[in-house]
């Protein structure tokens, strides 16, 4: 048995989450083991885990008052120390938000390259720093292992040039404001397995990437040439608690009328929108959808109005639809929400056979359906881990 392992970490505000991968040949799709930490930088700390039969091999709270990332990893390390069965961690690779117009590929970290990313945390503010405070902590810990950064912009880079443009002054434009596009991990794995569900992955797709941060992409031949997100990851679909599309009007109304600076609009557009705004009740789709208030009900039909507003508007930047893929957590799962997307989305050839939607096959497009619909749960770790071996050449 191989003893070797690579690591995998996103490390956001407030969790770190982690996978840990034999170094087998090809990369096994399943983590020996994975889990997170949440509710860093408060008392209820918690680790949780599951082993590759998704048993659960860790609940418990961390022994130290409201830790900090550095505590955590410390924790974490000396955890996996005790259940690791002897594997040993010879490399590690991180989700990174931003990657800017730089890097459309993954990268091993040195000190010039974690300044370089760390210059662009002014594109991604809420992300960026706990990105790179996991890459940090991890040198720290194991200074003689490599790590690598994976970028979810690279996956967009793709795109026309056209499509990554706003309307505004060239200078501007020139500093790095334009259209990056998210959530590339989980479209790039899409993108690789989407061959063996459908005879036309080369052909027009868009992938619905639906969890508590939503977004959508169009591909022709596997490579990116539209997205939902731009600038930030507050832009196209609406979230679970992020606005989604917003006239930068409403902006400029909310500062000038009622006093609101940079910290107040930043926390109204990730933090108090989206369905948790629009609804008054939760951000979690399994609430809205088991509700009967009216709130609720509303909430649920803007999401879903979006994403077939955005479906539109990708099909006519891919040229036409020949595939539509739903992934994350929603899309996943949510049988009400693939649904009514596919309902609304007739007019595209979009028919979904009801029997396959409620048992979340893979394939849920009817027989007489002119587009492949499919489920795919996406697995932005194995991307990660798949990334750190290639470029380690391991």
């Amino acid at each position: 048995m191989n003893k070797q392992a690579i690591l995998t970490i996103n490390a956001g505000s407030s969790s770190i989450k982690f996978a840990v991968f034999s170094l087998t040949h090809p990369l096994a799709d399943t983590a020996l083991v994975s889990g997170q930490i949440d509710g860093i930088g408060t008392p209820e700390a918690r680790l949780l885990a599951k082993d590759h039969a998704h048993i659960k091999v860790a609940d418990e709270a961390l022994p130290m008052p409201s830790p900090d990332h550095q505590q955590a990893f410390d924790y974490l390390f000396r955890w996996y120390a005790e259940h690791s069965a002897g594997r040993e961690i010879i490399a590690v690779g991180h989700r990174v938000v931003h990657g800017g117009q730089r890097y459309a590929k993954p990268i091993r970290v040195d000190a010039p390259t974690l300044e370089q990313l760390a210059a662009l945390t002014p594109l991604a503010p809420l992300h960026q720093p706990h990105n790179l405070a996991g890459i940090q902590a991890i040198q720290a810990l194991m200074p003689n292992v490599p790590q690598v950064a994976c970028f979810d912009t690279a996956f967009h880079r793709h795109q026309p040039e056209v499509a990554q443009l706003f309307g505004l002054p060239r200078h501007i434009t020139a500093e790095g404001v334009r259209r990056y596009g998210f959530h590339g991990l989980s479209y790039e794995y899409i993108a690789r397995v989407l061959p063996q569900h459908s005879a036309r992955a080369e052909g027009r797709v868009v992938i619905c990437h639906l969890g508590n941060g939503s977004s959508m992409a169009a591909m022709v031949g596997r490579k990116g040439v539209a997205s939902t997100m731009g600038f930030t990851a507050v832009d196209g679909l609406m979230m679970g608690t992020r606005t989604g599309n917003l006239d930068p009007g409403v902006l400029l109304y909310l500062m000038e009328n009622k006093g609101m600076g940079v910290k107040e609009l930043t926390r109204l557009l990730y933090k108090e929108s989206g369905l948790l705004g629009v609804s008054g009740i939760s951000q979690d789709m399994r609430t809205l959808l088991a509700s009967d208030k009216p709130e609720a009900a509303e909430a649920v039909e803007l999401y879903c109005y979006r994403i077939v507003r955005e479906l539109g508007s990708l099909a006519a930047a891919a040229g036409g639809l020949d595939a539509l893929v739903f992934t994350g957590g929603i899309g996943e799962h949510a049988v009400e929400i693939r649904r009514r997307v596919g309902a609304q989305a007739g007019w595209l050839g979009v028919k979904i056979a009801p029997e396959a939607n409620a048992r979340h096959d893979i394939r849920i497009s009817a027989p007489d359906s002119s587009v492949d619909v499919l489920v795919i749960p996406t697995n932005e770790e194995w991307m990660i881990a798949h990334h750190t071996q290639t470029l380690l050449n391991l």
